[in-house]
């Protein structure tokens, strides 16, 4: 049966994806009153419906409540309760297009009946209606609920799979709820019939309930609700239960809503001066920098152009000699200076001086690494180019008696040819430091060092981050070469021209000093491993012994090593614990090949014995977090794993907050703090919540760490709000909270938002909150987010008087 359900939903998808991409943006249709009427005329028979469902029609009744009257219960009843109608798919938006769509999927599974009726097999029922593919147990039992459990397995025709339609979509959650859970069609819901209904919902949302957690569930709807100790509910009791949920939901930071009323009123000339003005004070340490480097290699490159316009050796080459040299000018400047912003421990030591990191945008050094390597590309490109298709063409080619009197004196007055001029030393030595840098720039970009899924399998096999790390030390034996290839230089015998060694001396002693010093640092660290858990997800929890006068600040991360996988790589992880903690803690996510091998170490050694493999770290080294300190409000977004240096953060706060509280003696009501820190953790797995639950028990053990902090966690497994599949997992969520305090998601103090925030929203409230104040923004995951939480930063901070500062992790 298994198989013959995914043949069919393979034959369909097959059939219907033009029809899929036309309707995707379309949402529920609700019929007139005449239609519905006419169906249900032509089908009461068939369906044996009672005949209070005749007396509906009659009445010209809407096809909801002609159904549930069908029940024995009153439609005015139930329709002035305003319960809200079931949603199975919260982006279809076109109600006209939805039951086009309905029909069209039923033509393409229907076959003819006896009656001469098309008809589907009741297997097929979810494929037919958007979004319920992925929940077909949840639709067979909304089938069986909705044909009364009698007979629910028989074929359904067209006119009935009509009316079904308008049933469901006409019909309030709460309702289809209930007759769901009643599975003897009495009118009563039992503890147990309430506790297959929490399983089937969980399973529905990818939520993990253990069977006594469901029994426990079920016991607190029971307690809640059955007041006189009846042991069952009927529908008026079951309804209580959303009434008391919908009272202690969530706030709406997931649910669209109006920002009008936050938003400053300019004309569309001073917008975009506000949003300039913006732009300028986020990104003008970037702007002078890159202004900065632009200005200095173009001054480079005009010197040596107009130095080289000026000799003997201009009339053989022309402007390609003056091309040639003066991009070898810029090179020498840019392969000294790429090495600057790799030197960790330099730009951690230089980041403690408050004047210099104030102007100098110390976050995107990896991004100003980038910059530079790409000047060197284009400077390559340039003096090599021209030399090959231009310069030594023109030498070899060019009349005797010019040579002569030009520049024969430098060739030792042969002409070399061509050839002969690929074959010295300073050509030789040319190609191949351009051939290894084209290797390590290549394996550097984004497709091979991430090991893309879009590469032909066999180029995978051989990149990924190990090849990028190896291959990056090719520069080793480039710059080796490049010192030879100065020494031995076309038309230059003075020694004062021969400047590439004064370039390169102290970036290159710097850079080696600071991997000397790393490696011995890291032999002086005694680090043992304290702790070692693996959770699901493939995350590896590490509490490491911290060494004496290991100082370092929330945000900050070390550098990893494991000399049983590689002696040589080492991999920077976000430091989890706070500063005040006497242990250090890292959370390592298997997203690459040394990740893997090390959580394959570890997930072998959890065992009794306690014999961990041996491991090294490095650092502390600063990051884009760390600048937290300077925002009296703060809000942190991580998605994943992206969480983790935020934990630091948090803990950080909360025991800086407490201890000032204690020195104060004061229980925090009347010390309300001016400061607030919000981290807001997006996540698609429940079992994520486990990596950091201790932490989130810690963090809401008092009510004093409200005042400094607020978590929110989003699960973007469960269907949102509205949604059938979720509306009593909701309900039982507010429920359970606020009976014990403890989220049944989490199993935590903090709790869950089902379904994807809503970041305007989110930014809305935070400007109310925070009006004429700075927020620093730190984000830590993909890059799609970050450019839409960027732009988000700035259009709050022009349309409102908040001004958010946005800050992104990079490694």
């Amino acid at each position: 049966m298994t198989n013959f359900l995914f043949s069919r939903e393979r034959n369909w998808h097959q059939q219907s994806t033009t029809t899929q991409e036309k309707c995707i943006h379309f949402f529920s249709f609700e019929f007139g009153e005449s239609v519905i009427a006419m169906e249900l005329r032509k089908t009461e028979e068939k369906l044996s419906v009672s005949s209070s469902l005749s007396s509906s029609l009659s009445s010209s009744s809407s096809c909801s409540s002609s159904y549930w009257s069908s029940r024995g219960e009153n439609h005015e009843d139930r329709s002035s309760k305003r319960s809200p109608r079931m949603r199975f798919i919260d982006f279809l938006r076109d109600k006209e297009w939805e039951w086009k769509l309905a029909e069209k999927r039923f033509d393409q599974l229907c076959w003819i009946c006896a009656g001469n009726e098309p008809a589907i097999k009741s297997s097929n029922f979810p494929f037919c209606i958007v979004g319920m593919s992925e929940s077909q147990e949840f639709a067979y039992q909304l089938l069986r609920a909705l044909r009364r459990r009698k007979n629910w397995k028989i074929d359904i025709t067209k006119s009935e799979f009509h009316i079904l339609w308008c049933h469901f979509t006409h019909s309030d959650a709460t309702t289809t709820l209930f007759h769901l859970c009643d599975r003897n069609m009495d009118g009563k819901v039992t503890e147990n019939d309430i506790k297959q209904i929490i399983m089937l919902t969980a399973s529905t949302n990818k939520l993990s309930v253990t069977h006594e957690e469901g029994e426990d569930y079920a016991a607190l709807v029971m307690e809640e609700l059955d007041e006189e100790k009846q042991g069952y509910l009927e529908l008026h009791q079951f309804e209580n239960l959303f009434k008391i949920s919908s009272s202690n939901v969530l706030s709406p930071l997931n649910k669209q809503s109006s920002n009008k009323h936050i938003w400053q009123s300019h004309d569309s000339f001073q917008e975009s001066i506000y949003e300039a003005e913006i732009l300028l004070r986020s990104r003008w340490r970037r702007a002078w920098t890159v202004a900065l480097w632009l200005i200095i290699c173009l001054a480079l490159f005009t010197w040596k152009f107009i130095q080289y316009r000026q000799r003997k050796a201009f009339e053989v080459m022309g402007y390609c000699l003056s091309i040639a040299k003066g991009a070898a000018e810029t090179l020498k400047f840019n392969m000294a200076l790429v090495l600057l912003p790799v030197c960790r421990n330099t730009i951690t030591w230089l980041r403690r001086n408050s004047s210099l990191n104030s102007v100098i945008p110390f976050n995107d050094n990896v991004n100003f690494h980038k910059l530079v390597a790409g000047g060197i590309v284009a400077g390559v490109i340039l003096h090599g180019g021209t030399h090959l298709a231009c310069d030594f063409p023109r030498i070899s080619g060019c009349e005797k008696s010019i040579f002569k009197k030009t520049i024969a004196a430098q060739f030792n007055y042969h002409q070399p040819s061509y050839v002969e001029m690929l074959a010295t030393t300073e050509s030789l030595t040319g190609i191949i430091m351009v051939i290894l840098m084209f290797i390590a720039f290549l394996l550097a970009t984004k497709w091979p060092r991430r090991k893309s899924t879009s590469l032909p399998r066999s180029i995978q096999q051989v990149t990924g981050y190990n090849t990028f790390w190896y291959s990056h030390h090719l520069f080793i034996f480039v710059y080796a070469l490049l010192i030879v290839h100065s020494i031995f230089l076309f038309l230059t015998d003075k020694t004062t021209e021969k400047t590439t060694w004064m370039y390169i001396a102290v970036p290159v002693l710097l850079y080696s000093g600071e991997r000397i010093f790393r490696a011995i640092r890291s032999c002086l660290y005694e680090v043992n491993v304290l702790k070692a858990r693996t959770y699901s997800g493939k995350v590896l929890f590490l509490k490491l012994s911290k060494p004496e006068r290991f100082k370092y600040q929330s945000g900050m991360y070390v550098l990893i090593q494991c000399p049983q996988i590689s002696p040589f790589e080492w991999h920077p992880y976000s430091l989890t614990s706070a500063p005040q903690d006497s242990h250090l803690s890292v959370h390592i996510r298997n997203l690459g090949d040394w990740s893997y091998e090390l959580y394959s170490l570890f997930h072998e050694g959890t065992f009794p014995s306690k014999n961990y493999p041996k491991i090294f770290i490095d650092g502390p080294y600063g990051a884009a977090s760390q600048d937290h300190v300077k925002y009296n409000n703060v809000v942190l977004i991580g998605l994943g794993i992206g969480a983790t240096p935020f934990m630091s953060i948090m803990k950080d706060i909360v025991i800086k907050f407490t201890e000032k509280s204690n020195r104060r003696g004061d229980s925090g009501k009347g010390n309300q703090s001016t400061s607030k820190t919000y981290l807001y953790w997006v996540t698609r797995e429940q079992s994520s919540f486990d990596w950091f639950k201790d932490f989130m028990n810690d963090l809401t053990f008092t009510d004093q760490t409200q005042l400094a902090v607020e978590m929110h966690n989003f699960l973007t497994s469960v269907y949102h709000e509205g949604d059938v599949r979720s509306v009593l997992i909701r309900a039982i969520q507010a429920l359970h909270y606020t009976r014990r305090g403890i989220d049944i998601v989490s199993k935590t103090p903090v709790q869950t938002h089902f379904g994807r925030p809503n970041w305007i929203n989110i930014f809305s409230s935070l400007a109310r909150r925070h009006a004429r104040e700075r927020i620093g923004v730190f984000y830590c995951g993909p890059l799609a987010l970050a450019r839409e939480l960027e732009g988000l930063c700035t259009k709050f901070s022009t349309k409102t008087s908040t001004r958010f500062v946005f800050h992104k992790e990079n490694y």
